[in-house]
């Protein structure tokens, strides 16, 4: 448990072979406004795989009786022993986010105990986590070898290849190999065989977001886009150069659609409301600021950023704090749309209000959050229709010089696998937002 008593509760659920370090990289934002709840799953991390062996029922803080009769593991089951934790810490309601797994145990809290969830973040997640069989018999294998023989081939699905080496990927890929007891993933394995949520969808009446990696092998976007099509009113956010574990490889992008969708859904349900007059809890300005400068950063680039608040004066500094909380903090973090919606849509205005400071910067922001070349080619050429030729035509010549400033930096890799260095070559910047 970190955070503040007293703050809305945000259990926080993680992914197969994982433990809840996972949630490492979003916690010092999360728990300046929440009071989170990090829960592992039976034999990763501090769970020991017999708890499984309790009596239904018997609380998450109790010792399991042993010995016990094996029990079958269910994503109900694990469900179960979450709200067995959250009564035993005196939690009747709380936001939800989970992963994969913990994403699933989420959405069958959210369909069968609605009066617990008050809002729902499925991450790199699904309805059904494909055939049974396989699932079958990856639980034989672990139970007979142990996770050794399955940890380079959980690293393929879990990051992208750009990704698959860094400090962070590798210790998360030993910790499976040798903290993970076989017992309690193989029966995780065997949840994920009977898990299918499909025919439920529609029950889920929690605000919803759903957060997929474009890469993702192991629940890829069409996954995410089963949870959204069958949960009413559920946003979408895909991220590119993301696999399975987005919330380890694009940690700031995950944490600024997580903040924005929990500030944008308050529980007013759960226990007591705020003061008179006071805002929202998760609605403030801090959960608002914190929200922006993860979006903020994620669409332009740590480099962009920094230079930004080095350069902040006296008399620009307000004007920082604004732009973050509503710009980048209120808009971008909504999620009615993509962010390579959001970037065509910013294009098409600053084409046709000629602000072309700003459009340099937002091309090169385009080109991080995935848009490709050729599509900003399209979204110029609309423009040149709404906007006037004279406009595109000056767009075209400053996105020639900025796509290929970006290739070049590049080596021509898929967006969003470096950061942005400075782009004064290319136009010259005011204030930066």
């Amino acid at each position: 448990m970190d955070g503040r008593e007293g703050d809305p509760p945000l259990v926080l659920g993680p992914s197969l072979g994982t433990d809840l370090t996972l949630w490492d990289p979003q916690l010092p934002a999360l728990q300046r406004q929440y009071r989170v709840v990090r829960w592992d799953l039976p034999g990763h991390g501090g769970t020991p795989a017999d708890l499984l062996d309790a009596p239904a029922g018997t609380t998450a803080t109790t010792t399991p009786v042993t010995p016990a009769p094996a029990v079958t593991t269910t994503v109900p089951r694990l469900a179960r022993l979450v709200l067995d934790l959250a009564d035993a810490l005196g939690i009747a309601r709380f936001a939800y986010a989970g992963v994969s797994l913990g994403g699933a145990v989420g959405a069958w809290l959210a369909v069968h105990h609605p009066e617990r969830v008050s809002s729902l973040a499925l991450i790199c997640s699904s309805a059904r986590f494909g055939a049974p069989q396989a699932w079958r018999e990856r639980a034989a294998l672990v139970r007979q070898q142990g996770t050794g023989p399955i940890a380079q081939a959980s690293a393929d699905r879990w990051f992208t290849p750009a990704f698959a080496g860094s400090p962070e990927a590798v210790a998360l890929v030993e910790g499976l190999r040798n903290s993970v007891d076989p017992a309690g993933y193989a029966a995780c394995c065997d949840a994920l065989a009977a898990y299918d949520l499909r025919a439920d969808l529609g029950r889920i009446a929690a605000p919803t977001l759903v957060v997929a990696g474009r890469a993702d092998p192991a629940t890829p976007p069409a996954h995410a886009r089963e949870l959204t099509d069958g949960i009413p009113d559920a946003g979408l956010v895909e991220l590119p150069g993301a696999s399975h574990l987005a919330s380890a490889e694009r940690p700031a992008p995950v944490l600024a659609a997580l903040l924005g969708h929990l500030a944008a859904h308050p529980d007013r349900a759960g226990g007591p409301g705020p003061a008179e007059g006071a805002p929202a809890a998760g609605g403030d300005d801090r959960a608002r600021y914190d929200a922006g400068m993860s979006m903020r950063r994620a669409v332009l680039g740590d480099a962009h950023v920094d230079r930004s608040i080095a350069r902040t004066s006296a008399l620009t500094e307000v004007f920082q704090d604004f732009i973050t909380r509503y710009a980048w903090g209120e808009i971008w973090t909504r999620p009615g749309l993509s962010r390579q919606t959001r970037s065509c849509i910013t294009l098409t205005a600053l084409i046709a209000r000629g602000h072309h400071d700003e459009l340099a910067m937002h091309l090169r922001a385009a080109l991080r959050g995935g848009l490709t070349p050729q599509e900003i080619q399209e979204v110029l050429l609309q423009s040149a229709v709404y906007c006037g030729v004279p406009a595109a035509n000056t767009a075209f010549a400053l996105a020639d010089r900025t796509v290929a400033a970006w290739l070049d930096e590049t080596g021509g890799a898929a967006a969003g696998t470096t950061d942005d260095r400075t782009t004064d070559d290319i136009t010259t910047e005011g204030t930066d937002r």
